[in-house]
């Protein structure tokens, strides 16, 4: 692997001097959420058929894990950017000025989280209320805060099926589980269970299932169950609509349309992070960012939009695109 000093600005050379002569890579690399994965994936790809770079190394560790690596400090050891399916938590943002990283903000589009099943069943509707009452770890019953007593989807309300509750979910570590709590767990908590400090809590009990960072490994236990359900984001089920359909919720089915106009109420922004003290010294990350800000890849009618990812309005990705290729990093 071809090595040089970190000696690209006056910043870095200081942060070289910080971590000895940490010598850096010839390949980008990439961490974090495994809902902006494919979408990263696709760009990294891109910048490799360009001949000039070679196509960066993108791995699927969940939004946590990816932040946690990435804010760990600056060198070869270290990765490039960050996938994040939320933005960068204060805690987070504090471990990264601990270690010497300006993590360059950079929002790409949106997402809808889906609570999909197999195409062999029901298509069902939800409502954010009916989603806590099957998976919170504590449910309020007869004004008393109870652990969750359900069992069948028909528990909660006669007209859901009579099938066992079956959740297959992202972890703890990943984004999607840290947005599908603030997006339907949180707002639909019962005051009952607000005040015991239990609305981000998961039922522990088998009807949630972590299922890991993989997605994928999901689809295919949906198609093995069709009486299972599965949390992920929009772009894996636009990915697998021959086979999945993604329950509505309040009403309202998560295409790609009802995202985009904010229509559907389980929705979030996708985010990546670059590490300002890398560029210049691991090649090709300016033109990483470049390629991942042209229109020909987010925009409308970009080869990420055909992926599932939600383009921001013309004006956000401007303004993004400025901001990023400037590499205005946060609080500078």
């Amino acid at each position: 692997m071809k090595k040089f000093l970190l000696t690209a600005s006056a910043a870095t050379i200081a942060l070289a001097g910080a971590v000895g002569t940490a010598a850096a890579r010839d390949q980008i690399r990439v961490v974090g959420s495994s809902t902006v994965f494919p979408f990263t994936t696709a760009v990294a790809e891109r910048l490799g058929q360009s001949g000039e770079f070679p196509t960066p190394v993108v791995e699927s560790t969940g939004t946590g894990g990816g932040m946690k690596l990435f804010c760990a400090g600056v060198g070869e050891s270290h990765p490039d950017f960050t996938n994040a399916s939320r933005a960068i938590k204060d805690s987070e943002l504090e471990d990264c000025k601990a270690n010497g990283v300006t993590p360059v903000e950079i929002k790409v589009g949106f997402d809808g989280i889906v609570i999909s099943n197999s195409k062999a069943a029901d298509q069902i509707d939800l409502t954010k209320e009916q989603i806590f009452a099957a998976l919170a770890k504590n449910v309020e019953v007869d004004g008393k805060v109870v652990a969750n007593p359900y069992t069948n989807w028909s528990d909660i309300d006669e007209s859901l099926p009579n099938t066992k509750i079956e959740v297959l979910g992202p972890p703890p570590t990943s984004g999607t589980r840290d947005a599908f709590v603030e997006l339907v767990m949180e707002e639909a908590c019962p005051e009952a269970i607000e005040a015991a400090d239990g609305c981000t809590e998961i039922r522990e009990d088998g009807a949630y299932v972590e299922a890991g960072e993989n997605d994928n490994l999901i689809v295919q236990k949906l198609e093995a169950n069709a009486d299972a359900f599965g949390i992920f984001g929009f772009s894996f089920l636009d990915q697998n609509a021959d086979k999945l359909q993604g329950s509505t919720i309040g009403g309202v089915a998560p295409t790609f349309d009802a995202i985009a106009a904010g229509d559907y109420g389980v929705s979030r922004s996708l985010f990546i992070y670059a590490k300002k003290e890398h560029v210049g010294a691991i090649k090709g990350m300016e033109e990483f960012i470049k390629e991942y800000t042209t229109d020909a890849a987010w925009g409308p009618e970009g080869y990420l939009a055909d992926k599932g990812l939600i383009p921001l309005p013309d004006d956000a990705r401007a303004q993004q695109a400025e901001d990023a290729q400037a590499l205005k990093g946060m609080g500078s």
